[in-house]
Formats: C-alpha cells, sequence, structure tokens
C-alpha cells in the first residue's frame, strides 16, 4: 500500500495498491493551494510513481465524486500516455457521470469509464474489486475492497454511518460485517473527523433547519454549500419550493453538478423552478433563492465576488440573507471569514453553522469510526485523509477498541506498507510530493518562482533599463524607471531622480572597471537598485535590470 496523498494534509486523495507487479490505484483527487503558492490554481499528488509503471496499471477505481477524489484524473490520464494508454476506470454512476464531464474539458473523450453498482465484482486477474455502498455528503458514495493473493484491503473512502440518509438506504452494514467475519487484511480508513466525540448528525435534520432559516426571511435569500453536495442541493430546492421562490444555479460548477444529477434522476426539480441570473432582476426579491458556490471563500467563486461587490450579474444589497450550509476545510478559516465579513460590509445578514443546525458533516465521527473498525476487524490499519494530528488520533482511536499498536501504520505520502507472510512493516519511500497546475501547464515551479511571486505580491516590481554604447560602456541615454505594485507610491516617486543618478553611477563605475559583460552589469544595477530602495522604503520589490548596449 503506497500513498501518494491525503497523509499529513485534508485533499488530493490518491493510493496505490501493488501485488504482483501489477497495480490498483485507489482515488486520484486535487487540494487547492494555499494563500503562499500565488498563482497556482491546483495542488495534485506527484505521480511520478504511476508513469514510470503505466503498464502494469490494472485500474483507477474512484470512491466518489468530490474533488479531493476525482478532480486529478484528467491529469494523471495525461501523465500516463493520454486517453489510447488509460487504464480502466471504475465507479458509481454519478461518480463516473462527474468523471466523464471532467475528461471531456480536456478532450479525453475516449477514455472507458465503468459504471459499477455495490455489490458487483469486478475481476481483474491478479485483484477483484468490490463497491461497497456508502452514505456521505454526494450521492453514490463507496467503500472499496480491493482482493489480492495476499488478503483484502478495505478502502473506506469518506463514509459516515447516517441512519436516516435522504437518498435512499444506510450504509452496508451487513458487508462490512462480513469483512470482519471472513478476515480483513487491513482498513484504510478516513480520518477527518476523528477529533469528534460522539455521532454525526444525520442529513435529514438539514432540510427542516433551513426550511425554518427560509422561512423567517423577507428578502433575498443567499445559500452557499459544496457544489457537489447535491443533498443539500436537493434540500434547498425542496424548501424553496415549499415557499414559493425560485431558484437561480451561480457558479461553473454548481451549474454543471446539477445538470448531471439531474439527467441521472438524483435531483427531483420541478418544472419551473430554475431561473437564470438575467431573469432574477425581474423578480421581487421574497421570490428568489440564490445557490451559489464559494463555501470555502475561493477567491474566484460566484460568492466571494459577491462579497467584494465584483460579481457582474448579482449585487448584495441590505435585506440580503447570506446561508453559509457548510463548515470551512481546515485552512480556509481565514478566508471563509474574510467573505463573511465583507458580506456584511455589504449590507447582508450572514447565517452559518453556529446559528442553526443547517450543515451536517459527510464525515464520520468517533463512535462511527469506531462502528468501522469493530465490523470490520481488520488485523492491519492506514489511517488516511488527514493531517499528522487526525492520523495519530485515528491510531489511538484504532488501538482503544483492540488494534494491536504496531499494527496501526500512521505512514506519509510516498512511504509505502509492505504486507507479507511475516507480517507488515513500512518499505523504502519512494519520490512524492507535490505538482501544480498553473494556467495550462503542470509541472513543480521551482520554489524560487513561488518566492518571486510572493515578493511580487507583497512589495512590487521595479524595472530598470539602462542603455550604454557598446565601446566605452557609458551611458548614452536616460535611465527608464518603471514600478508596479510598489506600496507608498508618493516615496517611490520622490525615488525617481535618486534612482536615476544610482543607475548613471552604477553604469559609470562597471565602465571605469572596464566591466563589458551585460550579465555583470545587470548584477551591479540590481544590487545598487536593491540596495537604495532598502534604504529609502524600507521594502525589497523586485528589481528587474535590464542593459541594452548600442
Amino acid at each position: 500500500m503506497l500513498p501518494l496523498g491525503g497523509l499529513g494534509e485534508i485533499g488530493k486523495n490518491m493510493t496505490v495498491v501493488e501485488y504482483d507487479g501489477k497495480i490498483v490505484v485507489i482515488d486520484a483527487g486535487v487540494r487547492f493551494p494555499t494563500a503562499e503558492q500565488v498563482g497556482i490554481d491546483l495542488v495534485l499528488p506527484d505521480f511520478s510513481y504511476l508513469k514510470d509503471r503505466a503498464q502494469d496499471i490494472e485500474a483507477i477505481v474512484i470512491t466518489h465524486g468530490h474533488e479531493d477524489h476525482l478532480g486529478a484524473l484528467p491529469y494523471v490520464i495525461k501523465q500516463l500516455g493520454g486517453a489510447r494508454r488509460a487504464p480502466k476506470i471504475y465507479g458509481r454512476p454519478l461518480t463516473m457521470a462527474m468523471g466523464r464531464s471532467k475528461l471531456d474539458e480536456h478532450r479525453l473523450r475516449e477514455v472507458e469509464l465503468t459504471d459499477v453498482q455495490p455489490g458487483s465484482e469486478i475481476n481483474l486477474g491478479t485483484f477483484k474489486i468490490e463497491l461497497i455502498h456508502a452514505t456521505h455528503s454526494i450521492p453514490d458514495a463507496c467503500n472499496v475492497a480491493v482482493t489480492c493473493g495476499a488478503g483484502t484491503m478495505l478502502f473506506t473512502g469518506d463514509y459516515k454511518f447516517d441512519q436516516t440518509p435522504v437518498d435512499g438506504p444506510p450504509a452496508d452494514f451487513l458487508r462490512l460485517a462480513r469483512f470482519g467475519k471472513e478476515g480483513l487484511l487491513m482498513l484504510l480508513g478516513d480520518s477527518t473527523n476523528v477529533d469528534r466525540p460522539g455521532w454525526s448528525p444525520s442529513e435529514s435534520l438539514v432540510g427542516p433547519a433551513l426550511y425554518d432559516v427560509f422561512a423567517r426571511q423577507r428578502g433575498r435569500i443567499i445559500v452557499t454549500s459544496f457544489a457537489s453536495n447535491l443533498h443539500r442541493v436537493q434540500q434547498v430546492i425542496d424548501a424553496a419550493v415549499e415557499l414559493n421562490r425560485k431558484v437561480c444555479m451561480l457558479g461553473r460548477s454548481m451549474r454543471k453538478n446539477t445538470n448531471i444529477a439531474k439527467a441521472l434522476g438524483i435531483l427531483d426539480i420541478p418544472e419551473g423552478v430554475l431561473v437564470q441570473p438575467r431573469d432574477l432582476e425581474h423578480l421581487p426579491d421574497h421570490r428568489v433563492v440564490v445557490m451559489s458556490t464559494g463555501s470555502q471563500g475561493e477567491p474566484l467563486a460566484a460568492l466571494r465576488r459577491m462579497a467584494f461587490r465584483d460579481h457582474p450579474q448579482i449585487r448584495i444589497h441590505d435585506g440580503d440573507t447570506v446561508v453559509f450550509s457548510a463548515t470551512p476545510i481546515p485552512g480556509n478559516e481565514r478566508a471563509v471569514n474574510e467573505t463573511i465579513d465583507k458580506l456584511y460590509q455589504a449590507g447582508a445578514n450572514v447565517i452559518t453553522h453556529k446559528d442553526a443546525p443547517i450543515h451536517a458533516s459527510g464525515h464520520g465521527y468517533q463512535e462511527e469510526m469506531k462502528m468501522m473498525l469493530n465490523l470490520t476487524k481488520p488485523k492491519y490499519v492506514m489511517p488516511l485523509h488527514g493531517d499528522y494530528q487526525r492520523l495519530q488520533l485515528h491510531k489511538r482511536l484504532a488501538v482503544s477498541v483492540g488494534v494491536k499498536e504496531d499494527n496501526v501504520f500512521c505512514a506519509e505520502n510516498g512511504l509505502p506498507v509492505e504486507i507479507d507472510a511475516r507480517g507488515a512493516r513500512f518499505g523504502k519511500p519512494v519520490p512524492s510530493g507535490v505538482m501544480y497546475v498553473d494556467g495550462t501547464d503542470i509541472g513543480a515551479p521551482a520554489d524560487a518562482a513561488l518566492r518571486d511571486r510572493r515578493s511580487l505580491s507583497a512589495d512590487g516590481l521595479f524595472v530598470v533599463v539602462a542603455t550604454i554604447g557598446d565601446d566605452d560602456g557609458k551611458t548614452v541615454a536616460e535611465p527608464e524607471l518603471i514600478f508596479r505594485g510598489v506600496p507608498f507610491k508618493d516615496e517611490a516617486d520622490a525615488l525617481l531622480e535618486a534612482l536615476r543618478d544610482q543607475v548613471d553611477a552604477s553604469v559609470e563605475r562597471a565602465a571605469a572597471d572596464d566591466i563589458h559583460d551585460l550579465d555583470e552589469i545587470q548584477r551591479i544595477l540590481h544590487d545598487d537598485v536593491a540596495q537604495l530602495v532598502w534604504e529609502k522604503l524600507k521594502r525589497r520589490p523586485m528589481v528587474l535590470p535590464v542593459v541594452v548596449a548600442v
């Protein structure tokens, strides 16, 4: 078992199971960039290990349709050689529909995706795969059992034991218990809510709470949630219909997922309920519900743009109520709080899960995790899907229900666990880390590039252009000085004469020292200008010197 993502972090889940030279990959997720990763669009697992072993991959199995489990799929396929060389991909129908949509966007239409129903077995020669029905905050979630000659490994994926789910039967307790009776070699389990005691609340409690909140509002209602939380989308629509309100979907992913789920019959939306953003100006505020992306404070999401008064179609005004039907993912708290503050400044009232029970986590709490361990009775446990604190807490939880401490492996990305007849142990680490999606490029920008971006965002940019004579190296034209994004612009303007004098002095010094190499002159200019700016502004903007010889 080789985790390539999801350990020591929340996101970019990906785990490799390898036996007898063959591979099955469970999940292919992304993580969203931190504030320090300036200009990065997505963070992917480093799957160079798979690139070198592409011919050995029997299948990729996706547990459910959330971005942190599915979002990297197009990039993985590209790295493995494109659509013609892609392994088969398996998952439940909604998951595969979301996967097809992503692959279509990347023009990978020839990739084979197979819908699998719970209880069906997939025979791959070396491996046997089974999907087990699970409950989560998105329909068609599943646990995945991978059986090979060594035994059976069960990946929980994201799960909770919701006794009253809103979209069908509860989790398949009977099948999980059979694993415990038959003998489960290893459980690889979700660690997200291991720090929360007790049981997670049922999703079925959220619908009535949303209705109560909606019924008290007299103006527009704007609800934000994960675009993939289709249970929540359905309950928002149901409450809106009851209160004779129209619903407008805002955000590309919200519209796309709604269309997919509607086509599959997962969402039940009465005719005439959905309206376009352009129709909102013709509706009174008390007839409007807007369902928007942006529950995590994402910079380009619809709600964030509304909060900063930058949305082209909707402007927040007095009387609006914004309902956060989600909780911040660890690490996103600052962005969410900033969005909420801006919404208040724009005149809206904001309701969060602290004010009313309008959100239920899709991840089980401690008692549900104990139940998973007690039902399946694994010999070995590997905590997944959590930062290092959560992995350690999961280990303690497993030990508390009877798993031997030496049989719980808190690994890290790139550190495999090897199991054979002699037992289980950590293996030799393989290269791991992250790859970045930056625009249309995939790769690992050098640390220097990210440092440069952080410097530009903090202190701005100075461009210094010096024109010198090709024969004697002396200045032949007045230096050009351009700066962008520099704090204290008034002080910077006052610096212009001093900077021009410094450029002339630096060029003259280089000429006197008989220095004609342009790179060396640029280095001198850089150091002298940077020193002067620091002395005057106490700032370290990026300095780009350009020397032109004529």
